[in-house]
């Protein structure tokens, strides 16, 4: 489904050149003036399941599945850090880490699924285990302390990563992204559903949900979304891979009142 966007670089440049002009830098597009009707054409008027089901629909076709060598380029760029083009920017502190510094070691940055792998046994295969909608850079140690617990409210605060907060059964993110992690959830509960071997993965109001494939509390995360709208930062990441490497959308950072529509 075509997105229709901005004409591409190499056009502009030479219409300048053949009208005598010098070429000049073309700046991209503001974050967010994507026009997104016709992607979502199928989904016009469509509400709870009918919706979820036409999303799933589109959000499916077309698609380009990474492998999880592959998610280390994309993260570089889809979190490339806005003063820093040599850095990417960490999920949970929001701090800059220099993009050759990713790994498993201290202070290196990895991949983390925000939607934990364990979370329907889908582990780094391509598909949910390699969906840059919903993998992020964070440290390996904030990765490691979050592990695979749900969302909630509470604990104590994280060292490495002051403004998030974890107790033994749950992980809150610092205000800033809360919205952010919550439409990541939303995505991945709508994009697999049970097809490609796969577990059809399902929010649930609770927490410790171990290897079912349930994510919760999905009454703070519908709270945490309300709160916390998409910014131009979250529309820029969505154009990206949509443009650069998945060639799909997460509908609800272009449309938030779906969720809504689907969830209450």
């Amino acid at each position: 489904m075509p997105i229709n966007r901005w004409k591409p670089l190499p056009l502009l440049i030479g219409a300048a050149l053949a009208a005598g002009a010098p070429p000049v830098a073309v700046a991209e597009p503001a974050p967010g003036t994507v026009e997104v009707a016709d992607y979502y054409q199928d989904a016009e008027g469509k509400t709870g399941e009918e919706l979820k089901t036409a999303l799933h629909g589109i959000i499916s076709t077309g698609t380009t599945t990474l492998t999880y060598d592959e998610v280390w380029d994309a993260l570089k760029v889809t979190d490339q850090h806005p003063a820093d083009a040599a850095s990417i920017t960490l999920l949970y502190s929001g701090e800059p880490r220099s993009k050759d510094s990713n790994g498993g070691g201290a202070d290196e940055w990895n991949r983390e699924h925000v939607w934990p792998k364990s979370h329907g046994d889908f582990g780094t295969a391509p598909g949910p285990g390699t969906d840059v909608h919903h993998l992020r850079p964070t440290d390996v140690t904030v990765n490691s302390e979050r592990g695979n617990k749900d969302f909630d409210l509470g604990g104590s605060e994280v060292g490495e990563a002051p403004g998030n907060r974890t107790d033994a059964d749950s992980w809150e993110p610092r205000d800033e992204v809360k919205g952010d992690v919550a439409r990541m959830v939303f995505y991945m509960a709508v994009r697999y559903e049970g097809a490609g071997g796969f577990a059809d993965l399902e929010l649930n109001d609770q927490v410790d949900n171990g290897s079912a494939p349930y994510l919760g509390r999905s009454s703070v995360l519908r709270e945490w979304h309300r709160q916390d709208p998409p910014d131009a930062a979250e529309q820029r990441r969505n154009d990206v891979i949509y443009e650069r490497f998945q060639h799909n959308r997460n509908p609800f950072v272009d449309r938030p009142e779906w969720v809504g529509a689907i969830w209450g």
